[in-house]
């Protein structure tokens, strides 16, 4: 199936129509979800054989790309479920079959969400606040918070992790959390300038208990090698890339028809798409944009590919996280400028684009990390 069939241009219209409601309620995109969820767009991952549609990662970034186009919240938010998946059909193209649960139970209707992040902790998936205490049969407690939960209202099963501190070296501990359980709360507490219906909320684990089966992961605190590291952030940094990369095409959708749309009275009532700084301003962010595209259709399709970057892959994949927000950034800045007074008003789709594309500078990596992760993958690490 191709990504326009699944997502085809009058969906796309019905999803962007709900956008500004979502956001100005600060509401669930419940009915996005629920069409995306009719479309098969949540089994995009899953293989044929198990009822999905056995997208790759390049494929299922197009899609995002696409998606955010219209709806980037609702995009964003369907990124999390989107990296449990993509982990387990990347494990198992290498030869993991650990999470094929994942896949199978994303086949039957489960939602999956992402909780890793944590206030303070700027080591990510390296070490965790949060504590998992074993229970003695081989299943763990959680408690800890975590921020940045995204379809929180939803999920069904929740990704965590925390460290266990009572075996002679610490290490961190992934497992899922079944929605049913006891011990956890979800705050209502998102209230943010921009991505407002991915209703990221946080969670507060409170002793919830993950039972052995549901533990997947054991790894020494600190950066090493395990696959699953970096099929989380191969997944993750690549869907984030698609989103932002998304918003940045829309925003030169939106500045060409304000060009074409703004008339001036200097220039005898012309359109400003034949004012040369105008002119200037719409080919500068599509040039920006025009190295994007490649560069993120690329390297999802390494990661499809097995292709072996060495120690070079995760400077790869922060440095694509990085570009695709920055410049989504600076083109929306463009299109808003392009656009004269009206993209200021409240209710503008420009004006939710300019505050949802903030939120890209707040997702791991960072700025200062990637830049970090880049320089010691071509300068070495710093001395001690």
């Amino acid at each position: 199936m191709a990504v326009e069939e699944l997502l085809p241009g009058s969906l796309l219209e019905t999803l962007r129509g709900r956008a500004s409601g979502y956001d100005e309620r600060n509401e669930f995109c419940h009915q996005d979800l629920s069409d995306l969820a009719a479309a098969d767009y949540l089994r995009m991952f899953v293989p044929l054989d198990d009822g999905g549609l056995g997208f790759g990662l390049e494929k299922v970034a197009a899609a995002q790309q696409r998606l955010a186009s219209a709806a980037p919240a609702t995009a964003l938010a369907v990124n999390m479920h989107l990296v449990w998946t993509g982990v387990a059909s990347l494990l198992e193209a290498r030869g993991d079959r650990t999470l094929h649960y994942v896949l199978t139970e994303a086949a039957a209707g489960e939602i999956f969400a992402f909780g890793i992040s944590e206030a303070a902790n700027d080591s990510v998936l390296f070490d965790s606040n949060t504590v998992a205490e074993p229970t003695g049969d081989g299943g763990y407690k959680y408690t800890g918070t975590k921020i940045f939960t995204s379809l929180s209202p939803v999920w069904t099963r929740l990704g965590v992790f925390g460290k266990d501190s009572t075996v002679p070296e610490d290490q961190l501990v992934y497992g899922f959390v079944d929605r049913a359980s006891q011990g956890y709360k979800i705050k209502d507490d998102w209230n943010t300038l921009g991505m407002r219906a991915s209703q990221s909320n946080s969670t507060v684990l409170d002793g919830v208990e993950v039972p052995e089966a549901r533990i997947f992961r054991k790894l020494p605190v600190g950066p090493n090698p395990d696959p699953l590291i970096f099929a989380i952030f191969a997944t993750f940094e690549t869907l984030l890339a698609a989103v932002y990369t998304g918003i940045g095409s829309r925003a030169v959708d939106l500045a060409v028809e304000a060009a074409h749309g703004r008339t001036s009275a200097k220039h005898q009532g012309r359109s400003y798409a034949l004012d040369p700084d105008i002119r200037w301003r719409v080919a500068d962010a599509v040039i920006a944009m025009d190295g994007i595209y490649p560069q993120l259709a690329q390297t999802a399709r390494d990661v499809d590919d097995l292709i072996d970057h060495g120690p070079h892959w995760f400077p790869r994949l922060v440095g694509l996280k990085v570009r695709a927000t920055e410049t989504a950034r600076n083109v929306v800045d463009i299109a808003i400028r392009v656009s004269g007074g009206r993209g200021y008003f409240r209710g503008s789709e420009l004006e939710r684009l300019y505050r949802d594309v903030l939120a890209g500078m707040y997702h791991p990596s960072n700025d200062e990390s990637a830049h970090g992760t880049v320089a010691n993958a071509w300068l070495g690490p710093l001395e001690e």
